[in-house]
Order: structure tokens, then sequence, then C-alpha cells
């Protein structure tokens, strides 16, 4: 019986330029990632799944975080994120690549704790993956890339010394040696465990929240995924750390434009499980299965859950939501809400309604907002790529040539 399971590609990139802009990020890494995305998208498996390319983007401020809080890494980790889905979406669009629908190619970010100038201190949790947890994974790679630069190659010989095979990776080389090594080699870790500034964000989150349709998941919604499971602590002891993911339910949608492609809470479920999955479960092959999933079925609001309790601590909950503010108005504990920058009045109301109940307000953390705009970007086929709208209307138009 054929294997109808996705072929899936990794992409292993070392330390972003810093700052990590959109044009600094394609200058290093453009080439490497344009030929990725070509050579994924003409894999032509014998499945019902767009490929998927799992980007490995090694961050030096995870090796040896010392007692950073999340939340003082956010901003930079949002950036390098941000900057890398961005850079994907821009190079897609100017080159007719689909990476939008099950046709294409799964782009997602996995955050490594790697530094080509220390050791690791880090272990692995919620988002954040070891070079060695990555290596020992419970993955199949059909092929493995990296980047032609001085960081790259050890980034490349550190991965096969941890996986202890002779695995064969391509290297790829993104322009001039002077452009692309001049940004990663050599290049020192910013400094996290230093005295935060008066304006530094030293509180830790254990319980955090995001809310959305996430319909035909797309880039946009795996940027604001990536960074609330990125957020909540994990805790010393006791309950574990809480990820809240609420997702709308069927019945709010009926008035969305081309809503006969418009997917089921449950398909919508499955999918935000999935890309949880992929960033943050990265049991080694042969190990008992320690992911465990729970469901809730209770009457009231915010009843019906779908929780997936993942090894060293993380719970994601995914929740049917049936109004604007979800379980931010109905559990105490979270302190934290994760938004889009072209949604913060929903963020304001959220802090509204609980200071009407006499509850703590929430700390608000933004994700960019991904448009074509800076760098000169290409426009035509960008947006296509993060509207879910669009991405129903070219699901819309494939389902009437088939009629």
């Amino acid at each position: 019986m054929a294997d109808h399971s996705p072929s899936r590609f990794l992409l292993l990139l070392p330390p972003a330029p810093s700052p990590p802009s959109l044009q600094e990020l394609k200058k290093a890494f453009g080439e490497t990632v344009l030929q990725v995305l070509q050579e994924v998208a003409t894999a032509s498996p014998e499945s019902s799944k767009a490929a998927i390319l799992e980007i490995a983007v090694a961050c030096p401020f995870f090796a040896n975080p010392g007692n950073a809080s999340r939340g003082q890494l956010y901003d930079e980790t949002q950036t390098i994120v941000a900057a890398v889905y961005k850079l994907v979406c821009i190079i897609a669009a100017a080159n007719d690549i689909n990476v939008e629908d099950l046709d294409g190619v799964d782009v997602r970010v996995l955050l490594l704790a790697w530094s080509p100038d220390s050791g690791t201190t880090a272990s692995s949790f919620g988002p954040i993956v070891t070079l060695e947890t990555l290596a020992h994974a419970n993955r199949t790679w059909q092929y493995a890339f990296g980047d032609e630069s001085a960081a790259g190659e050890a980034l490349v010989k550190g991965f096969v010394a941890a996986k202890g095979s002779n695995e064969t990776i391509s290297r790829l080389h993104s322009g001039p040696a002077s452009q692309t090594t001049s940004n990663t080699e050599g290049r020192e870790p910013k400094p996290v465990n230093s005295e935060p500034s008066s304006t530094a964000r030293d509180k830790r989150h254990h319980d955090v929240a995001v809310g959305g349709t996430f319909d035909h998941l797309h880039i946009g919604h795996k940027l604001l995924l990536s960074m609330t499971l990125f957020l909540p602590e994990k805790r010393s002891e006791g309950r574990p750390a809480t990820a809240i993911v609420g997702i709308t339910g069927d019945q709010l949608l009926v008035n969305k434009k081309h809503a006969s492609v418009l997917e089921s809470w449950q398909d919508r479920q499955n999918a935000v499980e999935d890309f949880c999955d992929s960033i943050t479960n990265f049991e080694p092959k042969d190990a008992p299965k320690s992911k465990q999933v729970t469901t809730q079925n209770d009457p009231g609001p915010n009843g019906k859950t779908v929780n997936l309790h993942y090894p060293a601590g993380l719970v994601v909950k995914c929740t049917e939501i049936q109004d604007p503010f979800g379980p931010t108005i109905t559990e105490e504990r979270i302190s934290a809400l994760i938004i889009s920058a072209e949604t913060r009045s929903g963020g304001k109301a959220v802090n509204d309604k609980r200071e009407e109940k006499g509850w703590h307000e929430l700390e608000v953390f933004e994700v960019d907002v991904l448009d074509a705009d800076e760098g000169g970007a290409v426009k035509e086929g960008f947006e296509s790529k993060l509207s879910s709208t669009a991405i129903r209307e070219k699901l819309s138009r494939k389902q009437g040539a088939k009629v």
C-alpha cells in the first residue's frame, strides 16, 4: 500500500542577520530559500496533502538564555519568525510558488537553540528545539538542505554529528560569500541575561490566549500560533503551562464569502493541532507516545475543547468560541493575549471586559502584520497567500473548474 503521508523537507538556516530586517534576510538567505521552495514544490508525493518544508532558524539567544523571561525574548523572536515567513511569501509570490493550499508547499518555521560560538544549555520546550532533539526527532525528511556559509556549514556539521549518520545534506549558496558570511560568521549572541531595562517584559506568563477563525491555515496564522506557543513559561512544578487557542464556531461564519469551501470547526481544529505538533512535539524515534489528547463538551460558553497535552508540561487548549471574547472573560488565570497589530481594538475590548469583572488586565503581545510594502516587495500574489478569503476564492475557482 502506498504511503499517503506528505513529503517532508528540512532547511537549516544559521543565525539571521542582526537586526533581522527583511532586506538583510533576503540578502543573506534569499537564494537559498528560493532554491529550496522550487525543489520542494516539484515534489510529487502520492498524498493529498502539501509537501512540508520545515525551516529551522538558529537563534543564538536561545542557546544560553540565562534568566531571561519569554516576555523579554518575545520581540526579537517575533521579528525573526515574521521576517522568515514574510521572506517566504515574497519569494513565493515573485516566482509563482504555491504556499497557501494543499497543492503547494506547507512552510513551518522552527526555532533552533543553537550558536556557532558556544555550547547549548537550553532545553526543548514549546516551539524551541535544540539541535540534538531535532536530530533525533521521529521525523523522516526526504531531503535536508543547508546554507553554504561558514556558520551554515558549522550548523550542518553539528546536525549530522548529533544525528550520528552520514545523511546527505545539500548546501545551497545564497550569493557572494561576503554577503552570506558577514552577517553570521563570528556574530556574538545578544546577551539576553544582562540586567533588563525598565521597559522589559519581565513578567513570566504561564497561561496565554489567542483567538481567530484559522480557516485554511496560512502563514499569518502560523506566525500567530508560533508566538502563542512561545510565550508560556514552563512551570517548575504543579499544573502545566497552557496556550489557549480560541477557534471561531461554525455558526458565526455562515455569512463568510465562499462559504462552500470554508472548513468546518473540526477541520480547522485538526489543522491547528497538526501545526502545533510540528513546532512543539519532537519525540524521539521509537519512544512511547507521550502526547495525550482529551476532549470536553460541556454546556455553556467555551465548553467545547480539544486539549493537547505535550510532554515537558505544555497544554494547548483548542476551544470553540461563540463571541469576540472567548475564554479571556471566562478564565481569570489567563495573563497574556497574543494579537496582530490590526486587531488592537479587540485586545482593548477584552481588557475592558475583564476590568468590569474586577480581574487583572491581560498583557498584550503583538505579531507583525505581514504586508508587501517593505523593501519593494512584490505585491502581486502576495496578499492572496495571507488571506483565508482569497484562499477560499481560489479554491472555489478550482472547484468550479472541476464541475
